[in-house]
């Protein structure tokens, strides 16, 4: 029972939900800049470079077999470099991505926390009684 307890207040907090949002956001951002890469970049990469597809790129360890019918028997065996490359590449792009993401947020961050700005605001609640005591003051002088 109290494991159960523990865990709905752990599922309860921000903290769980916060990640889970995470994930749905990161994936879905995943997906963009794969079809940015993909869809996007490679294509023209690939044109200026020999009018070749990256993902077709591969070392053939292993001709295909094929019979007098022309059916394949056996698949071939091939190491698909070409799409490692394509990979590696949107690894790169949202690895950079997300690190200016990061950068943005850490200079906004570092503007709101200015330790050369030496106002500190009041807090709402002590705004208010402020107000009060002042409203008394006034009361009791009249």
């Amino acid at each position: 029972m109290q494991l159960i307890k523990e865990f709905k207040n752990f599922a309860v907090k921000g903290n769980m939900i916060d990640m889970a949002i995470g994930v749905v956001i990161g994936t879905a951002f995943g997906r963009i800049v794969a079809s940015l890469v993909e869809d996007v970049i490679m294509p023209p990469f690939g044109y200026f470079l020999g009018k070749f597809n990256f993902a077709t790129l591969k070392i053939v360890l292993k001709e295909a077999e094929i019979n007098e019918a022309g059916k394949i028997v056996s698949e071939a065996v091939s190491l698909n470099y070409g799409n490692f490359i394509q990979v590696l590449l949107n690894f790169v792009i949202i690895a950079f991505t997300i690190f200016f993401f990061i950068k943005l947020l850490n200079i906004i961050r570092q503007k709101a926390d200015d330790p050369k700005d030496k106002t500190v605001s009041t807090p709402k609640d002590i705004e208010l009684l402020t107000e009060i005591r002042d409203l008394l003051k006034a009361q009791n002088e009249k």
